[in-house]
């Protein structure tokens, strides 16, 4: 066997795929530079034909070397089969097991080698190792602790999981509909600049009579306080934590009792400069942040001062929300400080001393700045207090999905996670997209992939935390790019896009996990499956009864749009994303315009082939609204090249989807609101703002609209009928 095809066994041993087909029906072979680069991001070496066939044995060896493998699945209700690998000799000796199950209790038992039948053998040296399978009766769901006892207490995670996600028992007999946003975008009379909690809150309380059962927000991650201006939410600091500049000041109950904070609001200079902050039409991220980190600052000092050194019961309170956040929340909090300490949140630029969360330097650090990092623990207890509030409120309003939370697919490389777990991430590789006709170069997400040998290896805790942390309040959870879990592309170190690779992932068992931490959650799962989709993976996550993502601008038959009757019935359906054009951006083609001022366009002639298409496209979404019965009156899909954009036109596109029989319908609130730019431009960074865009109205203003009021009235009652 060549050079070639060892280093490629390698490196579909490790889950790199040798090749992948683009949309246009191309076949892409995955280079041996590729491949070296990702099996060195994974920790495998392989700079040259010694080490490539050194790893390749450690690895073949590596699945033998441990009578029994890191974790096993099993789904609940069915018999459970524990793969055990022991050597050949002594096949008629005894094997004592025992169980220890998540909710209390143990189980225990005995069997004899030769009782158990060899599938396949391996060799660890001279010794000879057999594959036999256990079968243990159907144990209850949860995270269970199998051993074996006289094999030097090996042991095995034995995670059982239900068949399918959660699916809330009221939406089995009718169909919801509810409002995506972004969070920041929100304005309110009160706000400091930016979206908060408190205006979700109002938000709420505006629209919990009107039918709606889901409030779809973006990420709330913890993004990089020193530099608030990085303000993509799926580029974030911390996917296990919240972003503390969306925390309402004044509803944090230290407010109360805190003059110093109090008196800013009676301050003239202070509620000038915050005004005009609030009244701009983008978001001062930098602004905000020099307006609420030292009022936070100065809450926290009165926590300290009224309770935490009473040990009242908020203190108490306090600090059980510390224990329970563990080695994460110390995490976060350590980062948070050794970034402030260090001038930079980039960890690679710290002293090589505090790189490594677990040095003894990182530990005397903690000590001496233990004051500061409890001020950052504050910050994301009163983000867990203030969005807990804000998902109870959802659900006593009779909402009955509630808040609809948003996972990202990765977070930055110089992120807090990537700091706290480096072993577990891919270093030097980044998440992407390939060359594609939305984007000739393809896609670089400048996010850190996690390593799917380490992801298995260590019986996916982090990703378990992952989906806890994200689910906890939650209603329902959107996973971004959720074919990530079956497999991501990935770009090797120092590489662009075009040089980038598919690596699979555990799909079975991440499936499994999800299913089972929705149940525990009672949280619906939503996967974002939008984009290049791998034969079968809707079906798979149908199946597990993950609902499909559909957007209006992508269902189409030929070119027609789908009709209502055709979109599956276990999806969140919705007319656009963050990531296109708002409908009257797509009427008007913003979109396009926004594109050709950045230059992302390859030509003249692509950008007039694009500009084109959009009137086929406008002409067929009017001809499926005239199908429907849909179109305005005295509209015809000829006229739509020179048609204005109107909200009676906005309002006969929602009521065309609210007639799908999907379970859930997300209407925009950009669309609500009539916003023409979208929140986010694929393919620009700082040329296009995005991330930043706020409702022109306060909420207070908008949501007593009468014509805010009767859009939504008819899209809750088309979705009633």
């Amino acid at each position: 066997m060549d050079a070639d095809n060892i280093l490629f066994k390698l490196g579909d041993a490790a889950g790199i795929e040798p090749f992948y087909w683009d949309m246009h029906g191309t076949r892409h072979e995955t280079t041996p530079e590729t491949m070296r680069g990702l099996l060195k991001a994974f920790g495998i070496a392989a700079e040259d034909d010694g080490q490539v066939w050194s790893s390749l044995a450690r690895l073949g060896e590596e699945v033998w070397r441990s009578p029994l493998p890191p974790v096993v699945v099993a789904c609940g209700g069915e018999t459970a089969s524990i793969p055990v690998r022991l050597p050949t000799h002594g096949s008629d000796r005894a094997v004592r097991w025992s169980l220890k199950l998540e909710q209390g209790g143990e189980r225990a038992g005995e069997f004899r080698l030769s009782e158990l039948a060899v599938e396949e053998t391996g060799h660890i040296g001279e010794m000879q190792i057999a594959l036999r399978h256990l079968k243990l009766d159907a144990l209850p769901l949860g995270y269970h602790d199998f051993v074996l006892e006289n094999e030097a207490g090996t042991g095995t995670r034995l995670i059982v999981a239900p068949p399918r996600a959660y699916l809330p028992p009221a939406l089995e007999n009718r169909r919801a509909w509810g409002i995506m946003l972004q969070l920041y975008s929100l304005k309110s009379r009160g706000d400091w600049g930016v979206g908060d909690f408190g205006d979700l809150k109002i938000l709420i309380d505006a629209i919990a009579g009107t039918g709606a059962d889901a409030i779809g927000l973006n990420p709330m991650h913890t993004l990089f306080l020193d530099q608030p201006e990085d303000a993509s939410p799926y580029s974030p600091c911390s996917r296990l934590f919240r972003n503390p500049l969306y925390l309402d000041i004044t509803a944090i109950p230290d407010f109360a009792e805190c003059d110093a904070v109090r008196a800013l609001l009676h301050d003239g200079q202070f509620a000038h400069a915050v005004e005009q902050v609030r009244d701009a039409e983008l978001v001062q991220y930098r602004a905000v942040a020099r307006f609420k980190l030292p009022a936070l600052e100065r809450l926290h000092e009165s926590f300290v001062a009224n309770h935490l050194a009473h040990d009242d019961d908020r203190a108490r309170a306090f600090r059980r929300y510390v224990s329970e956040g563990g080695r994460d929340l110390e995490g976060l909090a350590t980062f948070q400080a050794l970034a402030e300490h260090c001038e930079t949140h980039d960890w690679s630029r710290w002293p090589a001393r505090h790189r490594d969360p677990d040095s003894k330097a990182t530990a005397q650090f903690r000590k001496r700045f233990a004051d500061r990092i409890g001020f950052h623990q504050y910050l994301q207890w009163q983000c867990e207090e203030q969005f807990r509030s804000a998902s109870e409120l959802a659900k006593s309003r009779g909402m009955a999905v509630g808040l609809y939370n948003d996972l990202a697919v990765s977070v930055d490389s110089s992120s807090a996670d990537h700091w706290a777990h480096q072993k577990l991430f891919a270093g030097g590789a980044r998440v992407g997209a390939p060359p594609d006709p939305f984007n000739e170069k393809g896609q670089d997400w400048g996010v850190v992939p996690l390593n799917p040998l380490r992801l298995r290896g260590t019986a996916y805790a982090h990703f378990r935390s992952l989906l806890r942390a994200n689910m906890r309040h939650a209603g329902a959870l959107r996973i971004d790019h959720v074919m990530g879990w079956q497999r991501l592309f990935l770009i090797p170190p120092g590489g662009t896009p075009a040089a980038g690779a598919y690596v699979r992932y555990p799909v079975g068992d991440m499936v499994a996990v999800a299913c089972l931490e929705s149940t525990r959650h009672r949280c619906l799962v939503v996967g974002e499956d939008l984009g290049t989709v791998p034969a079968g993976f809707r079906e798979r996550m149908t199946g597990a009864g993950v609902l499909s993502s559909r957007v209006l601008y992508f269902e189409r038959r030929n070119e027609a749009f789908k009709p209502p009757r055709e979109y599956p019935s276990l999806a969140a359906v919705s007319v656009s994303t963050h990531d296109l054009a708002t409908l009257h951006g797509f009427w008007e083609g913003r979109d396009i315009a926004a594109k050709a001022h950045l230059g992302l366009f390859q030509s003249a002639a692509e950008e007039e082939q694009i500009r084109a298409g959009r009137v086929t496209d406008k002409r067929q979404l009017l001809a499926a609204l005239a199908e429907q019965g849909l179109l305005p009156d005295g509209l015809s899909p000829q006229d739509a090249d020179h048609l204005a954009f109107t909200p009676q036109l906005a309002a006969a596109v929602h009521a065309y989807l609210a007639r799908s029989s999907s379970m859930l319908f997300m209407v925009q609130m950009d669309d609500l609101t009539g916003q023409a730019q979208q929140a986010n431009l694929p393919g620009s960074v700082t040329e296009y703002p995005n991330w930043r865009r706020r409702l022109v109205r306060p909420l207070e203003e908008a949501m007593a609209d009468p014509a805010m009021r009767d859009a939504m009235g008819a899209i809750a009652a088309d979705r009633a009928k």
